[in-house]
């Protein structure tokens, strides 16, 4: 519910605070040079920004000194959406910019990573260092043949080796993209198959819990159903040698080569993300290295906050898109804190652990991490020096109000908290973290800057106090260029323009208050997401449906009011099967060692048959909304369903967990 406009803010930034934010700065320059609001604080420079677009643009590109290598003939040549055209005519190149720290003398030497394991043993890699291993790797990948627009794939953890090859992919115009090494074979040949990779960094295992998970069986799987592999490198995280066949990390960036940055243009490809694939393959999502670029510097140097002088910390994996955006912080100087290892092990603590031993000044963590430290009952302000720490934001989920009021209590009562909301389909953030404005309870402070985001009602009309459609209005930079084999733009304009022509509309209920703050309701469609990893359940279902007893199946998450997340898997058995503990145990052990152990369900239930729309599609999201005890009458539309009396099991199943 939309808090009333006069309650008093969790957290007031002072006037000093203000005055030192770099979103301060660029209002008052952008000012003098732009024409931008000089008064009126965020809410002018935010009105400002959508109503002057191609301005806004262009100042957050002079702003932040990008170096154009060929000149720009407009900021925006259409922007018609889908298909907006960004700075036409400009060659640039992602990589010379996050690599720009160590031309700095006084910088050269200082920490660009960090990296932090289970053992809480920091190991730093200087700007220099980090530079060298690029320009050696990115020589190395010349010469194996990679050029521009040929696809770079790595199933690899959260280290140093994943931020190196992603930088040198993109220093010679290569196509990044990568899957954590908890993913199954499935999981990643779904991805990676879509993008056929000519080169494949690759870990032996990896370290989770305290225990060490070998992964050479499943390498040698992606190694022979990916035909396209011109190179495999081998990372011995394990220290296991390297099979027949594979490259040596080592040998590859051990060169004292400076690194050459091809220069692309605006447009070119810089990664390949992947949608959670609810109704099939995952949408294999291709995002600009310009519009990666000019995205990041505003939400990373602006709504961040963040400069040369800041650690940046946010627990993710190289799985999720808060990866690509953590080493995005490299293109405002600041040093990276690389954690990998689960968020809780030992103990809950973990990640506050890291926090203080690296100095973080921005923790960014999930909404469900918050929580669960809550439930727990401890005290990381008390336990641990958290005195650096200027911002904890939240994302993956809403963060619920008593998360708002623990971080306050339990880390420190000048606390800036920001919880933000974006997408992988954007690599972004819409609404969230505003240094200058206040924070209220349960709300994201603002929409963010260039972002024209709007709550709309079914037919297209925004409202103000009222839940309603996410949708964005106008172009953003880092929106798709396209999806990967989607020759005609139908996958793409399906996915977002389908409902309201022309206007991005995002799958998440939202409020946009009276005063202008932003409330999430969660997804309005039935994307499955768990400490913000999210995964289809179109995958769920092609695992779970290999057993020989299951007929069909259903899985539906569910945001609960106190921050959890329950995860039901409903079962139609074949005949003269029996949910025993033997299935249920085979189930479960099916989704982890194939998917993902973050995506075990909670509970496996048996059920009389799996509702189907009229066209035979399985019906999540009206079972979803009566899960949340919404009324059938409400929930779906009966002249769409197959057999209506099946969802009465769902409604009476509702009632009994209420």
């Amino acid at each position: 519910m939309t808090a009333a406009a006069n309650e008093a803010p969790l957290w007031q930034p002072g006037p000093d605070r203000i005055a030192a934010a770099a979103v301060t700065r660029f209002q008052s320059w952008a000012a003098e040079r732009y024409g931008a609001p000089a008064d009126g604080g965020y809410p002018a420079l935010h009105r400002w920004s959508v109503d002057e677009l191609d301005t806004f643009w262009q100042a957050v590109a002079d702003w932040f000194d990008v170096r154009f290598s060929t000149p720009y003939e407009s900021v925006i040549g259409d922007r018609t959406m889908p298909g907006a055209q960004w700075f036409p005519g400009a060659t640039l190149n992602y990589a010379e910019h996050a690599l720009r720290a160590a031309e700095d003398p006084l910088r050269a030497d200082a920490p660009a990573l960090l990296h932090v394991d289970e053992t809480h043993t920091q190991v730093p890699i200087s700007w220099s260092e980090l530079r060298r291993r690029v320009g050696s790797l990115a020589a190395e990948l010349r010469a194996l043949g990679v050029e521009p627009g040929d696809r770079v794939s790595a199933y690899l953890p959260n280290v140093p080796q994943a931020v190196v090859a992603f930088l040198a992919t993109a220093a010679v115009g290569g196509v990044w993209t990568s899957c954590a090494p908890d993913f199954g074979a499935r999981s990643v040949l779904d991805r990676f198959q879509q993008v056929e990779p000519v080169v494949l960094f690759a870990v032996d295992g990896y370290r989770y819990g305290g225990k060490e998970h070998d992964r050479a069986d499943t390498v040698a799987e992606l190694r022979r159903e990916l035909p396209t592999l011109r190179a495999v490198v081998h990372i011995p995280l394990l220290g296991t040698e390297a099979p027949e066949g594979a490259l040596e990390w080592s040998a590859l960036t051990s060169a004292d080569t400076e690194p050459v940055f091809e220069q692309v243009p605006f447009d070119h490809p810089l990664w390949v993300l992947y949608s959670s694939g609810t109704t099939g393959l995952p949408k294999a999502i291709v995002q600009s290295q310009g519009g990666i670029l000019l995205e990041h510097f505003k939400q990373i140097g602006l709504h961040c906050d963040l400069g040369p002088d800041d650690r940046f910390f946010w627990y993710t994996s190289t799985g999720w898109m808060m990866w690509n955006f953590l080493v995005s912080g490299l293109l405002t100087g600041t040093t990276l804190v690389l954690y990998d290892g689960s968020p809780g092990y030992p103990d809950v603590s973990a990640q506050w652990r890291v926090a203080e031993q690296t100095g973080a000044t921005l923790f960014g963590t999930s909404a469900a991490y918050v929580m669960a430290c809550r439930k727990a009952g401890i005290h990381p302000g008390r336990d641990f020096d958290l005195s650096r720490i200027q911002c904890v934001a939240t994302t993956g989920s809403p963060l619920p109000p008593d998360g708002f009021r623990w971080l306050h209590d339990e880390v420190a009562d000048d606390l800036w908290t920001a919880s933000v909301s974006g997408g992988t389909d954007v690599c972004s953030c819409f609404a969230g973290a505003v240094p200058t404005l206040p924070v209220h309870i349960g709300e994201l402070q603002a929409p963010c800057l260039g972002t024209d985001l709007q709550s709309w009602d079914p037919a297209g009309k925004p409202h103000i106090g009222e839940v309603g459609e996410l949708v964005v209005t106008a172009p953003l930079p880092s929106m798709p260029i396209r999806f990967w084999n989607d020759p005609d733009g139908s996958r793409y304009h399906d996915s977002y323009f389908d409902m309201y022509p022309g206007v991005w509309r995002h799958g998440d209920w939202i409020t946009i208050t009276e005063r202008g703050s932003v409330i999430i309701h969660g997804r309005s469609d039935s994307t499955l997401n768990r400490q913000g990893v999210r995964m289809g359940s179109a995958d769920i279902y092609e695992a779970v449906e290999r057993l020989p007893e299951i007929r069909e199946s259903l899985v539906i998450g569910i945001e609960e009011p106190d921050g959890g997340y329950w995860m039901p898997l409903f079962v139609h058995l074949a005949d003269g099967a029996a949910l025993d503990d033997d299935l249920r145990n085979s189930i479960k052990q099916t989704i982890r060692e194939n998917l993902s152990p973050r995506h075990v369900p909670d509970e496996v239930i048996e059920v009389p048959g799996i509702p189907h729309t009229l066209t035979g599609k399985r019906i999540e999201v009206p079972v979803k909304r009566l899960l949340q005890g919404t009324a059938l009458a409400k929930a779906v539309n009966p002249g769409s369903v197959d057999n209506l009396e099946l969802l009465r099991f769902y409604e009476d199943l509702a009632r009994k967990r209420a």
